[in-house]
Parts: structure tokens; sequence; C-alpha cells
């Protein structure tokens, strides 16, 4: 076996973490010849215009040379990227905002509000689900908000196609405290000792199992804290056990990086990448962003989501949408692409067999071909619910 194969098999723990390596990953530097379909480079973070790359995103082989780009980008890169104007009309960020605003309102006065995972509970505003909630309050908003091209393009780039989209809306209010720095889901919702035990190999895939990513719902300068960034720190293989100690977290205050965003912007990263909320200093800015945690179909997503009463929910407005031009072909595609299940498995393949191929009709799938069937949306809830019984769900 060669010594690198080697190095690659066994546990990572404390002493396997060298500071010194971490510094050298870091200071590496992004260039311009090495994102040629980014606007820009600050930072060490590219960043890409939507509205020049839009024709270029529809075109099959320009897009996938884009999706080339951006997977380079997470993976052996900075780890991070923006997507400048990610919504050109931000009027459905408007739209959506309001309706956060509403649920935000109606879960304090149900609980109180939900915790934070790397911040002290009650200092943030947080919706859970914030993907279903949105579905279930608005069908026709969630269409026209997830019917984004560009931000289909990044998380198939990077989790293929079929992904598993979640999201959890973080609104932190003027004064709000930062987050420590972390790694996130999967092995870094584990305590130290649970994901010590979780062999080097293991640590290797666990991020290209998710991709994280955030949609600004306002303006955020610098005071108001946006991500606190460490481009480059994905590389570091043994991050899991590193990112609790205090030298490495030291180290990423001194060197972090925090982009300011417009409404409207998007960023993803690597869930490996060293990051955290900043601080709101701000007296009036309450920056909203809605979290973007995608899955890959192979993995298993953070969050329990009905996808067959989003798939209802849309269903008619998806129809109406489709029939006056709301949403074009593609559009709509990536909308569906956030709503309905896109993997085959696990099923239950005495009742769900293979049709015409090596795996059972998905719900995307039979979705599509119910909107290019006309079907009603009262037949295409019942044999969406056989479909379901199927599958044993």
């Amino acid at each position: 076996m060669s010594e690198r194969n080697q190095q690659r098999i066994g546990y990572f723990t404390d002493e396997d973490c060298e500071l010194n390596e971490f510094t050298a990953l870091i200071e590496q530097t992004t260039r311009a010849q090495d994102v040629p379909f980014a606007a820009d480079v600050q930072k060490n973070i590219p960043i890409y215009d939507v509205q020049e790359l839009q024709n270029a995103l529809l075109d099959t082989p320009t897009r996938r040379e884009i999706m080339r780009e951006w997977a380079g980008v997470l993976m052996n890169g900075a780890g991070v990227l923006a997507l400048r104007g990610a919504y050109a009309d931000t009027t459905v960020i408007d739209e959506v905002t309001a309706k956060f605003e509403e649920i935000i309102a109606m879960e304090k006065q149900g609980s109180g509000g939900g915790s934070d995972h790397f911040a002290a509970s009650g200092a943030n505003d947080r919706i859970w689900n914030s993907l279903q909630k949105l579905c279930e309050s608005g069908p026709d908003v969630f269409l026209r908000y997830f019917g984004n091209t560009a931000i289909e393009a990044v998380c198939e780039a990077w989790l293929g196609p079929n992904y598993q989209m979640t999201a959890q809306v973080n609104l932190v209010h003027p004064g709000g405290a930062a987050q420590t720095a972390h790694r996130d889901y999967h092995l870094g919702f584990q305590t130290a000792d649970i994901s010590a035990q979780y062999p080097a190999h293991v640590h290797d895939l666990s991020p290209v199992l998710t991709l994280q990513g955030g949609i600004a719902h306002c303006d955020m300068d610098l005071a108001s804290g946006p991500t606190k960034l460490l481009p480059f720190s994905q590389a570091y293989r043994a991050g899991y056990a590193a990112w609790r100690r205090q030298d490495f977290r030291a180290l990423f205050e001194e060197r972090c990086v925090q982009l300011p965003l417009n409404k409207g912007d998007a960023l993803f990263f690597n869930p490996a990448l060293f990051h955290g909320a900043g601080a709101n200093s701000t007296t009036d800015v309450h920056r909203m962003v809605n979290l973007l945690q995608v899955s890959s179909a192979f993995g298993r997503a953070m969050e329990t989501i009905d996808r067959r009463k989003m798939c209802k929910l849309i269903y008619p407005f998806a129809q109406k949408a489709l029939r006056d031009g709301v949403l074009s072909e593609a559009e709509l595609n990536a909308a569906i692409s956030s709503t309905a299940e896109g993997y085959s498995f696990p099923t239950n393949l005495d009742r769900d067999p293979p049709k015409g191929g090596l795996a059972p009709e998905t719900q995307q799938v039979f979705l599509l071909r119910a909107l290019s069937e006309g079907m009603s949306a009262d037949d295409f809830a019942s044999q969406l619910d056989e479909m379901t019984l199927r599958q044993g769900a």
C-alpha cells in the first residue's frame, strides 16, 4: 500500500492537528485565471455575477463548465463562492421575508422561539424547516422563490442531481452575538468523542454529502455581521477534530474574512469550511438570512420534510405558473428540485418495483409527468398517495 493511501486510513484525534500545516493551507491565494467565470475576486472569494451568467446557465455545455469551476472552488479552491444578484428582482425576496416574519411572530406566541446550533439560545430568531413552512404559507411565492436556476446549478455542481433541499431562517437582531467557529453537518454536528470514532476516510466523505448556502434577505454591511469565513480551511483533513481547539479558533478569528452582501445575493460554501455568523454591531439592521442546507441524494438530510404535502400544495400553482408563463420551464424545474423527492430509494421493492429501468419512478419525475399530461390536482394527489403507500412510507 502506498504511503499516501496509508495516510488516508486511520482516525483523527487532537494529536493529529498541526497548526502550522493548517496555516500553510489558508495562506493560499485565489488567482483570477483559476476562476475565469468569476466577475471579481475579493478576499480570496470568487464572486459571480448571476445576471451575466444567466444565459450561459441555460446552455448545457457552458453550464457544465461553470458547474465544474464551482465544484473546483468548493473542493480545492477557496471553499466558498458568492452569487451576486442571484435574485435580479428582489420583489420575491420581500414577499418571502414578510412570510417569514409572520411565521416567527406566530411561533414566538406558541413556544417562545427555537434555539441555535452555535449561538446562545434566544440571541437570534430561528425558523426551523423554513422550506416546508414557506410552502405551506404561500405555495405560489415558494415556487417563484425556489425557481432559481443559479441556485439549482450550484447545488447540482456540488451534489449532483436529485439533491434534497432543506432550509432554516436565521434572524440576528442588533447586538446579536457572533457564532463560534465551526464546521457543519454531518460530522460537525457530532461531539468530539463521537466524531473521533469515525475513520479518516469518512471525514473526507462527509463534506461532499452536503452544501451550505445562504440567501440574503436584506443588505448586510460588515457591521451587521455577515458570515465569517476562512478560505481554504475546508482542505484540512483533520478539521473535524481541530475546529474545537482554542489555537485553531484563535487563528480563525485572526484570519477570517467577511463579505458584505446585498439583498438577493447568495453565498455557498463547503460545509467543512471553518465559518461562523458574525456579530451584529448595528443599531438598526435585523440581519435575515435563509440558510440552505442541501443534501446529496445519497445522504441523510438534517430535517424531516413532508415532501408529499409540499407537492400537493404547489401542484395547482405550478400548473398555473406554467400556463401563464410566470415561470420558465427551467425555473419550474429548479423549484421542483427543491420540493419533490428526486431519489427512488429507500422503497419497498415488492410493492414498488423498477419500471422500465433500474429504479422506481420518483416524486420529481411523477410531478413533471403529471404537469405534462395535464393531470387534475385531485388525480395527482390521489396517485401521489398511492405512490407513498407502495413505497411503504
